[in-house]
């Protein structure tokens, strides 16, 4: 695995969305990426990742690709692939990253299983400072839970670069845009940029009334299949 950048900007804050629970990472990210003015700066390359690209705007968005928003001294990495079984992999090359782009901090993007009638978001981190932000904006702390894949990696490194991990609750396995709208919130309070996350959570209703109505459809032809069956018969 190899890390690949074109520009190195320094002191930068590093926000991390890897395909998790709910694809909350990948979702969060793609929504900060079409909503800041970023600029993509380098990408993380390997043959063990899946062979998959998006086109946003005319341009190829790798399956890791690094992008800059000079406005926040952002930098994003975004996940399209997963990365099963490379997690230790991605964690040395983000904590190369980090150590290149002198980076002030990390931000991880996590989402977990456990939706309880309403989406909430959690935090982690060893930072002193972060918490009282954290505690400043009134977000509870995770206190029992596992961390799995990349971000878990990072945790168990030496890293002494700050570091904190944003945690989504979510309905299910299925895309969950009403948790990625609140992680996008929840970032927007921390680091003070104005986003407005609400066009997620119209794109959550939208979706869940679409997958209503498949399900609708599905249920209906299931009560069909007897009839057709004994007809059959």
């Amino acid at each position: 695995m190899e890390l690949h950048l074109i520009k190195k900007p320094e002191n930068v804050t590093i926000i991390t969305g890897f395909p998790s629970t709910s694809l909350v990472g990948t979702i969060a990210t793609k929504f900060l990426l079409d909503k800041l003015d970023t600029e993509t700066i380098g990408h993380i390359d390997s043959e063990e990742l899946i062979p998959v690209i998006a086109i946003h705007k005319g341009q190829v968005i790798r399956p890791l690709g690094i992008f800059y928003s000079k406005q926040y001294n952002l930098v994003i990495v975004q996940a399209l692939s997963g990365v099963m079984g490379l997690e230790w992999q991605v964690a040395k090359i983000i904590e190369k990253l980090s150590s290149e782009l002198k980076a002030k901090e990390i931000i991880n993007i996590e989402s977990t299983a456990g939706f309880d009638g309403e989406i909430s978001a959690y935090y982690y981190t060893r930072n002193k400072e972060r918490r009282k932000q954290f505690e400043k904006i009134k977000l509870e702390e995770m206190k029992e839970g596992i961390i799995m894949g990349p971000t878990g990696a990072l945790l168990l490194s030496e890293n002494k670069i700050p570091m904190s991990t944003i945690f989504a609750k979510t309905h299910s396995n299925l895309p969950d845009y009403e948790a990625a709208a609140k992680i996008v919130e929840v970032l927007d309070r921390l680091l003070g940029m104005k986003i407005d996350y609400k066009p997620l959570i119209e794109k959550a209703k939208k979706f869940e009334s679409e997958l209503k109505n498949l399900i609708e459809q599905a249920s209906k032809k299931q009560k069909q299949r007897p009839s057709e069956l004994s007809y059959l018969g």
